[in-house]
């Protein structure tokens, strides 16, 4: 059915613009092209605009904003959801990011950071943080109370319950959001792309805005028609990833959730090797003290 719906969407675009320039009902200087003419431009786009090159900037600067807000809000969001007093000093900052328009933070991102990379990776990252904090702590109050309550109940402490029961159960929910927010940021840096000063800063969004004024216009269509193709190649390959991490949610076969495990299991098996191997006959000497000494604690004195 999907399909079809695609077949549906490029039958209208053929049939308003079928035929000659002048019986069509768009014209071309509607911008809208037939889909012939359209894709018969895709060569000048990949060569002549650098599409390879503009796609990998603009995923460049998605992957780092997205990243330092994950890295920035996921702590948040976990303590937001473990702990009453640290969600609601957070709660109106939160509300505010995830309801101003987005926007606004053009201008602001300009003042702040100036016209180059950084002002893109701060836009994603003020644009994305405050979702990923919310999602993360309703993530965390997801997780049912009996878990919580059976890790009190088997000795554990505050943040034993937090990393070793809270956090690995909330994490598919928390992954689940971030791979639905990253296809959000990579529709936002389109238009911190778009909206510019100076020479060109690269990217798809920049593309649009070059096409846009010097033509031609049938870029702007391809770039639109690719940008949903990519959003989706990467949507389908995280979507992979987090079947194959939490098969038990989401019901992949588990390779990386097996290798995951493979390497916690290693992990800790050479923690163990470290911390019990014997010490050095020197090291140990000196810890046991002198030879009388040990001697005169064996016997219980020393000898008269």
């Amino acid at each position: 059915m999907g399909l079809l719906g695609i077949a549906a969407c490029f039958g209208i675009w053929w049939f308003v613009t079928r035929g000659e320039a002048e019986e069509r009902i768009l014209s071309p200087s509607s911008g809208i092209s037939s889909p012939s003419e359209t894709f018969a431009t895709f060569h000048s786009l990949w060569f002549d605009r650098a599409l390879t090159r503009n796609l990998l900037t603009s995923l460049r600067r998605v992957a780092s904003g997205f990243g330092l807000a994950t890295a920035v809000g996921v702590p948040l969001g976990i303590l937001c959801g473990c702990f009453t007093r640290v969600d609601a000093f957070f709660l109106p900052v939160t509300v505010f990011g995830r309801n101003i328009p987005v926007a606004a933070l053009i201008p602001l991102t300009f003042s702040l950071f100036g016209i180059g990379e950084l002002q893109k990776t701060m836009f994603i990252f003020i644009a994305c943080v405050a979702f990923i904090v919310s999602d993360t702590a309703r993530s965390i109050r997801e997780v049912r109370e009996s878990y919580v309550d059976s890790a009190y109940t088997l000795g554990a402490g505050r943040w034993q319950a937090i990393m070793k029961v809270l956090v690995p159960l909330a994490l598919p929910g928390v992954f689940n959001s971030l791979r639905l927010l990253f296809s959000l940021a990579f529709g936002y840096i389109m238009l911190a792309e778009v909206v510019k000063f100076g020479g060109e800063s690269g990217g798809l969004g920049d593309i649009i805005n070059t096409s846009q004024r010097r033509g031609p216009r049938e870029h702007v269509v391809l770039v639109l028609l690719i940008i949903p193709v990519v959003a989706l190649a990467i949507d389908k390959a995280l979507l992979w990833i987090q079947r194959e991490l939490f098969p038990y949610r989401y019901g992949g076969v588990g390779v990386l959730h097996s290798l995951v495990r493979a390497l916690m299991h290693g992990w800790e098996d050479l923690k163990g090797l470290v911390w019990r191997r014997p010490l050095p006959a020197s090291i140990a000497g000196e810890l046991a003290g002198p030879p009388q000494a040990r001697r005169d604690g064996q016997t219980g004195g020393p000898r008269t």
